[in-house]
């Protein structure tokens, strides 16, 4: 048997092993292993007859369906790599992701397609637009494509053969998925991620968690959030059925309670802040969950209080903490023992996964910490990342020469977090180091927030600052001063956000000043800032 090296080779090996299993569920619709390797290979040849090739970057701009997931195989079988794009983005995020990429071809919704006129108003980098949502008729179609970029349709794809392509089209080292995520600069950073790395994390979590052809599992996260790799590729590794969260349930706690209890789902990955809100809001008790024999959650803290409250109205229930930010995958893993009921400190991190290696480095000597000592957090091993895209002097601030290694140049990832080691030998998150936090389980640079809110002309200075919340897990807050003379609402700015950045980073917080006070040497007083709005 042939040891799978590619993501892809999941589902060629599941398709031939259970080809009648159910591979994915999206309420009334669902698809087999044997269709979905079918329905992939058509499109990947439709791909390649229109120039697609190994390294090449490809799009997905479509809503969470069926034919999202019949998108990333496709791509990853032509030997490129996916750019997930997120279908709720603004229009100029998405054109700069685009461009930033070199994406030619994109795969979309036709309800989709109609964004790419507004994505694109001068000229548009694109060459193919393909349409993969297999039930809309071809006659009720009337789509209108920038000049020069060819509409292809559903049936061209219907018509190709079914025969899988060759597998020696990508190696492991090869790109398999590029994920943007904030940048201080204003502009997103894509996250290179190869085979490699992501096999390291997808053969670790599917023997962590145990899964199996019997599991249900969850994918509640959008496709450009690293959360979704572990739904899409550890299901397809072992043949177990991913149960799409559909995009307008997934902030609606009730709705998720009942998708599980219908679904009979088994294992569930999330942020913490979906969590929560089923707990708070979710009448967990009143449905029969017995079905969920594992909950994982990453991204975010977890409030000690509402995960004491999941795990005593699911008592039956493993809980699971990871951790890793997009550019490591997850690094370590803390399995949640029974919580004494007066515990108000916060999770672990735990401890290195499989294959990787973690240790946190003082501030002063640079030194390996000892235990109670606070350090930056280090990660070695193949599940790193490749870089960012385009962006070598980003890429050589965070990977960097392992100073422990007086042998050979070895590359570690600088995390920025903060941590500690307890009694234990597990790491405990204390914070970021710089001014990059988390919100609902995205990471955000808040100068990226910064630099949009400068583009207004009205404004005048801005702080972007995060303020402790424990359902959110940071409220952003925006302070702002105004050019004399000027005037701006809430509602003001919060329109000038919606249009450039994606709405986990809109400021929960605005508020005016006449001046943003500094410190005596002349730069933005952050700590007094910080404290004056904490206390509000």
């Amino acid at each position: 048997m042939t040891i799978p090296y590619l993501l892809h080779q999941f589902l060629a090996a599941t398709a031939r092993r259970s080809p009648d299993q159910t591979a994915v569920v999206f309420g009334e619709r669902s698809l087999s292993y044997g269709t979905l390797g079918v329905l992939t290979n058509q499109l990947a040849k439709v791909l390649r007859a229109h120039g697609v090739g190994s390294g090449d970057r490809v799009g997905i701009y479509v809503s969470k369906s069926i034919a999202s997931v019949v998108s990333v195989f496709a791509i990853l079988k032509t030997g490129a790599c996916y750019v997930a794009l997120d279908p709720k983005a603004p229009a100029q995020r998405l054109a700069y992701i685009v461009r930033d990429s070199g994406i030619k071809i994109l795969l979309t919704s036709s309800m989709k397609a109609t964004d790419i006129p507004v994505m694109f108003p001068d000229d548009c980098p694109l060459n193919t637009v393909v349409l993969v949502d297999c039930d809309v008729p071809r006659e009720s179609l009337s789509i209108s494509m920038p000049d020069g970029v060819a509409l292809v349709q559903w049936d061209e794809v219907i018509t190709q053969s079914t025969m899988s392509l060759p597998e020696n089209l990508a190696v492991e080292t090869d790109t398999a998925y590029i994920l943007y995520t904030s940048g201080s600069t204003g502009s997103p950073k894509g996250v290179m991620i190869s085979h490699r790395n992501s096999l390291t994390f997808v053969n670790w979590a599917t023997e962590c968690v145990g899964l199996t052809v019997a599991d249900r599992v969850s994918n509640h996260a959008p496709l450009h959030f690293d959360l979704s790799t572990f739904d899409i590729f550890s299901s397809c590794r072992v043949g177990a059925t991913i149960i799409l969260v559909p995009e307008e349930a997934s902030t609606f706690p009730v709705q998720l309670v009942k998708l599980i209890e219908r679904e009979r789902i088994t294992v569930w990955y999330s942020v913490p802040t979906a969590l929560t809100l089923m707990v708070l809001y979710g009448n967990l008790t009143a449905h029969d969950l017995s079905c969920l024999r594992t909950i994982i959650f990453a991204g975010e803290v977890f409030p000690t209080k509402y995960l004491q409250k999941l795990m005593t109205a699911l008592p039956q229930t493993r809980y699971m903490n990871w951790y890793g930010p997009s550019e490591t995958n997850v690094c370590t893993f803390y399995e949640v023992p029974q919580l004494d009921p007066e515990r108000t400190a916060p999770i672990p991190i735990g401890k290195a996964c499989a294959n990787s290696e973690v240790f946190a480095i003082t501030s002063v000597g640079n030194k390996l910490t000892k235990p109670g000592e606070s350090g930056e957090l280090y990660v070695r091993g193949p599940s790193l990342m490749q870089g960012y895209l385009g962006q070598p002097e980003k890429t050589g601030k965070v990977l960097v020469r392992n100073p422990f290694n007086s042998l050979f140049d070895e590359l570690v990832y600088k995390t920025g977090d903060i941590v500690t080691v307890d009694a234990d030998g597990n790491y405990v998150y204390q914070g970021r180091e710089d001014g990059m936090i988390k919100t609902r389980g995205y990471r955000v640079e808040l100068g990226e927030i910064e630099t949009v809110l400068y583009g207004h002309p009205a404004i005048r200075e801005v702080a972007a600052l995060a303020a402790p919340d424990e359902l959110l897990g940071n409220r952003l807050c925006a302070i702002i001063s105004l050019h004399d003379g000027k005037t701006l609402t809430r509602e003001d700015v919060l329109a000038f956000c919606n249009q450039r950045l994606p709405r986990y980073m809109l400021p929960d917080v605005i508020e005016f000043r006449e001046t943003i006070p500094k410190t005596s040497t002349g730069k933005i007083d952050r700590v007094n800032l910080a404290d004056s709005i904490s206390s509000q």
